[in-house]
């Protein structure tokens, strides 16, 4: 089925300096949730989704949580008997550190190349906000949406996302009852070619503490006398992984992976990944990983098992 949209894609472009000017002002919050020095600026960002979303005439609620509030709007105007999309997405963003690594700062949005350049703006204030204009366009234009929409947006999906995961169990589907989840969150593939993305790799943390003796010991005096711990956490890791094959050797690690069918394998074929460029992209011996796939089949499809910090010995 064909739907016209050039109505609101019209009214879109005719709005656009309007939506980038709003979205500048939504990127000068300094939204970080990591740090409970921002914790104002958290909650303003969240107030200053909720107005947007009133304005464009959705009912809003302003969702206490035991950290960041959650921000959620409905449009049900669509009726019981037509779909409900919920989008998800999030206002909080990273620190900007390292500071000296921005060309200009980081809350004040800049153009360059044709590109807004600020902390946020594509992870994921300006993703979020792109929802918002475009389903406020449609309700401006028509008067009604195709379907029911109601929106997500948390404030910590940057450090933990704990509160969403508590809402969102306790709810059980009474308040975020939909048909599908749409969200805002995604990489993009290429600048001008438009992706959908219908999975996502999920994760789960752990940390393995190793500890030897009672006290700091010389390695001149003791080494080889006495195990180190961190020997001992570096024969774990290299246990978890076959360096030949790149098989995870963890027992039931693959239990309950879907396998690739054969035209997923076929469509990521066909994207044309360019892996050699990607090695030198990254000024690298060679690509690695399972045996048997290749880099994008790895990265999107497989699961994985990375380190991401080791730490032993006296840190100074």
């Amino acid at each position: 089925m064909t739907v016209d949209s050039n109505d609101v894609l019209a009214r879109l472009e005719r709005g656009r300096d309007q939506a980038v000017a709003e979205l500048c002002d939504f990127l000068r919050i300094p939204s970080i949730s990591t740090d409970p020095a921002y914790a104002k600026d958290v909650d303003r960002a969240a107030d200053w989704l909720l107005e947007r979303f009133a304005a464009a005439g959705f009912a809003t609620e302003k969702i206490a949580t035991d950290r960041h509030p959650l921000v959620y709007a409905e449009w049900t105007g669509a009726g019981p008997d037509r779909p409900t999309v919920l989008v998800y997405g999030h206002y909080d963003v990273q620190p900007p550190d390292p500071l000296d690594l921005w060309r200009n700062p980081p809350f004040e949005p800049t153009i360059e190349g044709g590109l807004l350049v600020a902390r946020g703006a594509t992870d994921d204030k300006g993703q979020s906000y792109a929802h918002v204009v475009a389903v406020a366009a449609m309700l401006a234009e028509r008067g009604k949406l195709p379907v029911n929409v109601k929106f997500l947006i948390e404030g910590e999906e940057e450090s933990g996302g704990a509160s969403i995961d508590a809402y969102v169990r306790a709810d059980g589907g009474k308040k975020l009852g939909c048909d599908c989840v749409l969200v805002s969150d995604t990489s993009m593939w290429a600048a001008g070619e438009p992706a959908l993305t219908y999975g996502l790799k999920g994760l789960a943390y752990f940390e393995i503490r190793v500890q030897g003796p009672n006290r700091d010991l010389h390695s001149g005096v003791f080494g080889g006398g006495v195990e180190n711990p961190g020997n001992a956490i570096a024969t774990i890791v290299a246990s978890l992984r076959d360096p030949k094959s790149g098989r995870i050797l963890v027992d039931g690690f693959y239990d309950d992976v879907r396998p690739l069918a054969d035209w997923e394998r076929e469509e990521f074929k066909a994207l044309g990944w360019n892996e050699e460029e990607t090695r030198a992209d990254l000024e690298v011996a060679a690509l690695a990983g399972e045996e048997g796939y290749s880099y994008i089949e790895r990265t999107w499809a497989r699961p994985t098992c990375d380190v991401n910090g080791l730490w032993s010995g006296y840190q100074g």
